[in-house]
């Protein structure tokens, strides 16, 4: 008897990799989606070691399987973190586990990814909170600006990375002055029980040598202490007086457009996104989206032609204008 996976065909795969999780989903003709899956997160920084090569090949092996399961892919469209236009390698791979011509996969940067999955070229711009953010802007000829997303070190302000971080910093800039007052906090328990335990080299540890991504979750229980603990709530609204700069920076720079709030991070606490629309000027239009970049990769991946790839701009900030 002929399986489910012998009876379907011309589905596209959307896959959308980051530090923290590799989401990936199937789109039927039509658009609605078949199936979806997480697994380990990948960059396309990793790339440049073998170790890291190694780490990425098993997890597009992990999530071949697992789409294979469902359905055999017509076309791929997937977006990587740290991707730069140059990796034939990660084509190649993804073009042979699953089953394509390498010319049926369409790779691209996870947030170029996502601003195609809420906007069409000149329409909006995209703030985006996961591990860390960025606003984005692709202009009607496929040119792509940015504000912020330039690293944890530098910026990324209002991420999931940048809540985890100010939430220590806050913990422990009191513990200097008062040791021992993380009894009296719902947030520094939250935050403790989260990494394991209240000593400093506790903390020391998770933040110096953690991963990024799983730093970032630790977003998670700054927002499920936010009711009960103040410092907690007033770090989820600086976080969206953060992610508000990335759209008044790119407002001033190409003049007034609607602008959508995404990425998981966003979702951690309505403060967040109330604090955000308050920063921001009244005709300003903000809406926050439930729309998962890879169910919109998927569908994106239906297209019989790929939309050519954003290029990035080289022009300096002060030279581009509304």
């Amino acid at each position: 008897m002929p399986s489910d996976r012998d009876n379907v065909s011309g589905f596209g795969l959307g896959i959308d990799a980051g530090g923290t999780e590799t989401r990936w989903a199937l789109a039927a003709p039509g658009g609605a989606i078949l199936a979806d899956g997480v697994v380990a997160g990948l960059s396309a920084l990793q790339m440049a070691t073998s170790d890291g090569r190694a780490a990425v090949r098993a997890s597009l092996e992990e999530l071949a399987a697992a789409v294979l399961a469902h359905a055999s892919p017509l076309r791929i469209q997937a977006g990587l973190t740290g991707f730069g236009g140059d990796d034939e390698l990660l084509q190649s791979w993804l073009a042979q586990l699953l089953g394509v011509a390498p010319s049926a996969v369409t790779l691209s940067n996870d947030i170029e990814l996502a601003y195609r999955a809420n906007f069409a070229p000149g329409a909006g711009y995209l703030v985006y909170a996961g591990t860390g953010s960025i606003g984005a802007y692709i202009d009607a000829d496929h040119v792509f600006h940015r504000a912020g997303g330039r690293g944890v070190l530098l910026d990324d302000g209002g991420g999931g990375f940048w809540i985890a971080r100010e939430a220590l910093r806050h913990i422990w800039r009191n513990e200097d002055e008062q040791p021992g007052c993380w009894r009296d906090s719902p947030l520094a328990q939250a935050v403790f029980e989260h990494i394991g335990g209240a000593d400093w080299n506790v903390s020391r540890q998770f933040i110096y040598h953690g991963e990024r991504g799983a730093i970032g979750k630790l977003a998670l229980a700054v927002a499920a202490s936010a009711e009960r603990d103040a410092a907690a709530a007033t770090i989820l609204s600086e976080a969206g007086l953060e992610l508000a700069r990335l759209a008044l920076a790119l407002t001033r720079r190409f003049g007034p457009r609607p602008v959508v709030l995404a990425g998981r991070a966003s979702e951690l606490h309505p403060l967040i996104i109330e604090t955000m629309r308050a920063a921001l000027p009244a005709g300003l239009v903000l809406t926050q989206t439930g729309l998962r970049a890879h169910h919109g990769a998927a569908r994106l991946a239906l297209q019989p032609a790929a939309m050519p790839p954003a290029r990035p701009t080289h022009k300096n900030i002060n030279e581009e204008s509304p």
